[in-house]
C-alpha cells in the first residue's frame, strides 16, 4: 500500500517536471529552435493540423528558422497560423519556403522572460507539493484506519519528502539553465 502511494506520487510530480519542461521549452530566447512552433496548428484541407505534420522544420543558423511545406499550396495558411499565433514572430514567404527570423532580444524582455520562466517553476513546484500533501493525507489516512503502523507512516512520509526534495531540485536545475540560455543569447 505504501509502494502504491509513493510510485503514484512520484509519477505525478514527474508529469509535473515535464510539463514545466516542456513549457520552458516554448519560451523564445533569442535563439531559434523548433520547440517555439510546437501547438501552432494549420488549416490543411478543412481539418486543423500541426504545422510539423504539414511542412518539415529546420534551422539553418541560429537565429533561423525555415518550414518547408511538402504542398506548396498550404504556405499562406501556414503563414496565417503563424501570425494567428502568440510566439511574436513574422513570416517571410517566399514562394517556396517560410524563414522566421528570431530578433535578438531585449535587455528588458530578457527581464520579463525571467519572471515567467520563474512563475512557471514556482507553479510547478506548487503542484509537487500538492501531490505531497495528497500522499501524506493517504498515508495517515492507512495509519488512523490501523492499515498500517505509527512508524510507517512516519518513515514512509520522510520518503515522500525525499522524493519532493529531489524533483523540486530538478526544477531549480532546469529553471537556472533556462535562466543561463535567455541571459546568454
Amino acid at each position: 500500500m505504501i509502494k502504491e502511494i509513493k510510485e503514484n506520487a512520484r509519477k505525478k510530480m514527474e508529469k509535473s517536471l515535464s510539463l514545466l519542461v516542456q513549457e520552458l521549452s516554448q519560451l523564445r530566447t533569442g535563439r531559434a529552435s523548433p520547440a517555439l512552433l510546437e501547438g501552432i496548428k494549420v488549416e490543411y484541407y478543412n481539418s486543423l493540423l500541426p504545422l510539423n505534420q504539414v511542412a518539415s522544420i529546420s534551422i539553418p543558423e541560429p537565429r533561423m528558422i525555415i518550414i518547408q511545406p511538402w504542398d506548396k499550396t498550404v504556405l499562406p495558411n501556414i503563414e496565417k497560423a503563424i501570425y494567428k499565433s502568440a510566439i511574436g514572430l513574422t513570416p517571410n514567404n517566399d514562394g517556396t519556403v517560410i524563414r522566421l527570423p528570431i530578433p535578438p532580444l531585449t535587455t528588458e524582455r530578457r527581464e520579463e522572460l525571467i519572471k515567467l520562466s520563474q512563475r512557471i517553476g514556482e507553479e510547478a513546484k506548487v503542484a509537487i507539493r500538492n501531490i505531497r500533501r495528497e500522499a501524506n493525507n493517504e498515508i495517515k489516512r492507512a495509519a488512523k484506519e490501523k492499515k498500517i503502523s505509527e512508524d510507517e507512516s512516519y518513515s514512509a512520509q520522510e520518503e515522500i519528502q525525499k522524493i519532493t526534495d529531489e524533483l523540486i531540485k530538478k526544477i531549480d536545475d532546469a529553471l537556472a539553465k533556462k535562466e543561463k540560455e535567455i541571459r546568454e543569447t
